[in-house]
């Protein structure tokens, strides 16, 4: 169905695969892009190192050109959310959704250490079970364990889509260049679109209580809401939760449109 254009920006170290559930039910509603960032599995390679949050920002804004879209809504979690924050910042947003957004800490300080740290030892982790994951993973209380960090009920994913998660962590180079970034996000002294910030209550790696407590204060026109019962990335735990947020933020009608199996 064609409708007005959305594009959906996943997190670090993902992929857009992360947004499978979504995509059918959204494209019933809007012309859809699902991107993979840049330097993550799948997706272009960087052209300098370290990568910054405008590489990935750059990026977006040139497929937006290619697609001739000036504007789109944007959906984006975790590095996703922060970067469709900067694209709104550039006048390229009808609507951001940012889902547990990155980026709310203090410009060149070491506000996210504790998050960049736990997000390496999941890396170095995965790294070093990498070889037992297609068999381990069979099990749903592995899969669970395997995933509390960004996720509530990783049991409930298919081995398949946890293995893809696995896949995609250990395929991401630019890793090491988001987890050092000094860069942040600015505050707004006016939103130039409407903008939801949805926080997850669970997220162990930007708590609401701390992150989220810096992004009202930075986007302080923005609607703020705490998704309930979900991790750092919700799409895994309630996808249908994440739908209506989405729908209610695009100022879409959520109608009869449901996650296959949700509903």
């Amino acid at each position: 169905m064609s409708g007005e254009p959305l594009v959906l920006l996943h997190g670090v170290a993902m992929s857009a695969r992360v947004w499978d559930p979504l995509i059918p039910p959204l494209s019933a509603q809007f012309e859809l892009l699902a991107l993979t960032a840049l330097g993550h599995r799948g997706g272009a390679a960087v052209s300098r190192r370290p990568a910054r949050i405008t590489d990935f920002v750059d990026e977006v804004e040139r497929l937006l050109d290619e697609k001739g879209w000036a504007t789109a809504h944007l959906a984006g979690n975790s590095l996703g959310g922060w970067t469709a924050i900067e694209l709104a910042r550039r006048g390229r947003a009808r609507t951001v959704c940012a889902l547990s957004p990155a980026g709310f800490w203090d410009a060149g300080g070491t506000g996210h250490a504790d998050s960049s740290a736990t997000i390496a030892r999941n890396v170095t982790f995965a790294r070093l079970t990498r070889p037992l994951a297609p068999l381990t993973l069979r099990s749903s209380l592995v899969r669970r364990l395997a995933l509390r960090v960004i996720a509530e009920h990783g049991d409930g994913l298919e081995s398949s889509a946890a293995n893809g998660i696995v896949a995609d962590l250990l395929g991401c180079t630019v890793t090491d260049d988001l987890l050092g970034t000094k860069d942040a996000i600015a505050d707004f002294e006016r939103l130039p679109c409407p903008i939801t910030v949805a926080w997850s209550q669970a997220d162990r790696i930007f708590p609401v209580a701390v992150n989220g407590e810096i992004a009202k204060q930075r986007l302080p026109d923005a609607t703020f809401e705490v998704l309930p019962g979900v991790g750092h990335v919700p799409m895994i735990d309630d996808p249908e939760l994440v739908l209506r947020t989405i729908l209610t933020g695009t100022g879409a009608s959520p109608g009869q449109a449901g996650v296959s199996g949700t509903n």
